[in-house]
């Protein structure tokens, strides 16, 4: 990818391999940034991706997009299991490794990252913006875990200022 979908919206990718699932989250179309969705055809998502993938392809990435920003709410709907190889290393170490091609490699690549953020307990961090014309997906980084806007100057200065006012109006 010449310019990740996170890049997008000037955000850091989140740590290790949970990049791979931020860049398809921000692979969204996100009107009021006036972003294209990256995976709406077989020759966007190629060059997203960057491997030849089809409008079918597309269509099963859009879905897994769907499914994971279920997940990331804690709202996964039953879905099919996804094939990874566990490759012993000569150190004793294991690792996963996607297998299959085309959007089946991708699910493949992005369910198997999910599960290692979930084992190093940083799947928590990796957010949604709370500003529902936005909804970019973002790492905190926080302390506490607290983000909830990809960028406070800008979604959150909006829903702060929206907030304002809202309660000067309730005081009127």
């Amino acid at each position: 990818m010449s310019q990740s979908p996170t890049e997008r919206f000037h955000l850091a990718p989140a740590p290790d391999g949970l990049q791979v699932v931020q860049n398809l989250l921000n692979t969204r179309a996100i009107d009021v940034y006036g972003l294209p969705d990256l995976i709406a055809d077989g020759n966007a998502a190629s060059t997203t991706w960057e491997m030849a993938l089809s409008d079918a392809d597309a269509a099963a990435l859009r879905t897994l997009r769907a499914n994971v920003e279920a997940a990331l709410a804690g709202e996964l709907p039953p879905i099919p299991a996804v094939s990874v190889e566990l490759i012993p290393g000569t150190d004793g170490t294991v690792r996963l490794s996607p297998t299959g091609s085309g959007a089946q490699y991708i699910a493949s690549e992005i369910w198997s990252e999910v599960l290692l953020a979930q084992k190093a307990d940083t799947w928590r961090r990796l957010k949604r913006c709370k500003n529902e014309v936005c909804g970019s997906a973002f790492y905190d980084r926080s302390r506490n875990n607290s983000g909830v806007w990809h960028d406070v100057k800008t979604c959150g200065n909006v829903a702060n200022l929206r907030a304002s006012r809202a309660r000067k109006k309730a005081k009127d």
